[in-house]
């Protein structure tokens, strides 16, 4: 990744994590000073999966599974810095997390309603098939857990 690829990334990372640090402030009432530091490395952990996914175009990754795989190797009990990811990373509230990226989704499918108008009445049908049966898989894992370990 080179200087104006870095700055143009940034441009648009760094908005976002203020974003997550506000929401959160806001919503949750944490200090977004103290999230500082988990968020220097969300912003670390965002680019180095940039970097993967520029490095490695013919693997069929989005840089977001990239920086999902980099965070698990990070906090896994056995690496050398779990610890240290952990304590700085568990100051950021993962709701908070999730009102930028759904802001953003809803800006990008509002700029490609056209395309949404062309899929038809099936894509209403389709989608309520699919939220619906990931609703009740999930209901249903959630069920064997815990009657598995006796909660209910």
């Amino acid at each position: 990744m080179n200087i104006k690829e870095f700055s143009d990334n940034s441009k648009i990372i760094l908005p976002c994590i203020a974003l997550v640090l506000l929401a959160q402030a806001v919503g949750k009432g944490m200090s977004p000073v103290a999230a500082l530091p988990g968020a220097a490395v969300m912003f670390v952990v965002i680019i180095a999966s940039l970097q993967i996914k520029m490095w490695l175009p013919k693997v069929p990754l989005p840089a977001f599974a990239w920086s999902t795989l980099i965070a698990l190797l990070l906090s896994m009990p056995y690496s050398p810095v779990s610890e240290v990811f952990m304590n700085m990373t568990n100051k950021i509230d993962f709701l908070a997390t999730t009102t930028p990226l759904l802001a953003f989704a809803g800006l990008s499918v509002g700029n490609s309603l056209d395309k949404l108008k062309s899929l038809s009445w099936k894509i209403v049908v389709i989608s309520l098939v699919v939220f619906t049966s990931a609703f009740l898989g999930a209901a249903f894992v959630a069920e064997l857990i815990l009657k598995y370990q006796g909660i209910i």
